[in-house]
């Protein structure tokens, strides 16, 4: 039997759902492009595990794909960092481990599937896209 796991996260003030790829917290839409989301949401489902620097290139580029994928994992983890209020050198959210991969130190929380959307401050589901 095949168990579905939430696909709705909580960490802190913050929610993620994985299903849409949206990042609320506390309640409001934060803005949050695709990749940097798909890399979050591959830390989030191995909390205090290590995501590789490979695991990371494997699923967000397709073998026949030219890019530098190092800086644009840099740049991915910096937006999610952006968004989260997170820094580098003082990580509350995501540990760098040098030239391996990063891993989401924060303990987090699988909300049940039917959990609703979070409700912004104008009193519809997500708020305003606005970031704080």
């Amino acid at each position: 039997m095949n168990v579905v796991r939430p696909r709705v996260i909580r960490f802190g003030v913050f929610q993620a759902d994985l299903r849409t790829a949206e990042l609320f917290k506390n309640g409001r839409k934060i803005k949050l492009q695709e990749q940097p989301f798909q890399v979050l949401g591959m830390l989030l489902e191995k909390p205090d595990e290590i995501v590789t620097r490979e695991e990371l290139q494997q699923k967000l580029w397709s073998g026949d794909t030219f890019v530098d994928f190092d800086h644009a994992i840099n740049i991915a983890v910096n937006k999610i960092r952006d968004a989260l209020g997170d820094s580098a050198d003082t990580p509350r959210y995501i540990e760098t481990l040098a030239r391996r991969g990063y891993r989401f130190i924060y303990p987090v929380e699988w909300l049940p599937l039917d959990t609703p959307r979070p409700v912004g401050l104008n009193g519809t589901p997500g708020g305003c896209a606005h970031r704080d």
